[in-house]
């Protein structure tokens, strides 16, 4: 598109300022090569004005959505995860804490000295001044909550798994 097409797109559009869209109709007063094309443009867009759109048929969306309800909904793929790599990490780490018990078993010293000195007043910790009535209720409070998001996780999953 040369630069006096798109000046008189701009001019049939409304689209140019003022002070351009009064020399514009100069030009095309005085100018006749302005005019020819300008002439040429304004059919042009009585043509694109007098054209229908076309729109697709009045069931085309009733089909198009029929069509996707219908399709089966894809289910999330379950990774299958190989027995043996499970296997491999048990092994590996059945191995390291049997190595780390031979080590341990190993480096102690099994002779038994009597000669242990303990000081005289040594007291247990009173666990009643950690654990009082509050506590206890806070404690089982939270098992109670916890069991039942537990149970209503397991329930909804057994549900799910029933209606699919």
């Amino acid at each position: 598109m040369n630069d006096i097409e798109e000046k008189l797109w701009e001019y049939i559009d409304g689209l140019c300022p003022a002070d351009e869209h009064e020399a514009l109709e100069l030009l095309i007063a005085n100018n006749e090569t302005y005019r020819l094309k300008y002439i040429e443009l304004m059919q042009l867009n009585d043509d694109f004005a007098d054209m229908e759109l076309e729109e697709p048929s009045m069931a085309f969306n009733y089909k198009v959505m029929e069509t996707i309800r219908l399709e089966a909904p894809l289910k999330p793929l379950k990774s299958a995860i190989d027995k043996r790599v499970i296997w491999g990490i048990g092994a590996f780490f059945i191995s390291t804490i049997t190595v780390l018990l031979i080590f341990v078993l190993a480096n102690i010293n099994w002779s038994f000295n009597n000669s242990i000195n303990l000081p005289v007043n040594l007291e247990m910790p009173k666990i009643g001044d950690y654990f009082n009535s509050t506590t206890l209720r806070v404690f089982i409070l939270f098992d109670i909550v916890l069991s039942m998001y537990i149970a209503d996780t397991y329930l909804r999953k057994k549900l799910k798994n029933k209606i699919t």
